[in-house]
């Protein structure tokens, strides 16, 4: 099975019955719905690491929200941190990164690139 969320799927009731592919897309596009996470992610991108206290100095956001952020990037397998003492050194995941781009790259050939309006 997938990642979810917090542990738990969408609130859609009817969850399990879209394919395991639309299920996968869309907790990555929940995850991603975020302009916090999108900062994380970017950040991490340009540091390669960074401890948790100090990703807070690089964002509006106070040192609890980010880690709520870091918690839920986390879940998702998108990035991993190493505990240091009392500090945690926070990377990205790109096996993850790379299946996530993989997934949408696959949903947009497949579901887009074909199509052609018929509308008026």
């Amino acid at each position: 099975m997938f990642a979810t969320l917090n542990n738990r799927p969408m609130t859609n009731n009817k969850f399990e019955e879209f394919s395991n592919e639309q299920q996968e897309l869309a907790l990555f596009a929940k995850i991603l719905s975020h302009p916090a996470r999108i900062a994380i992610i970017q950040l991490l991108s340009e540091k390669k690491e960074i401890q948790t206290g100090n990703i807070s100095d690089f964002l509006p956001l106070s040192r609890s929200t980010v880690s709520r952020h870091l918690q839920d990037l986390k879940e998702m397998g998108i990035i991993k941190g190493a505990i240091d003492g009392l500090k945690i050194h926070y990377c990205l995941d790109m096996t993850k990164l790379n299946e996530i781009k993989n997934t949408f790259s696959h949903f947009f050939e497949c579901s887009i690139t074909s199509f052609v309006c018929n509308c008026k």
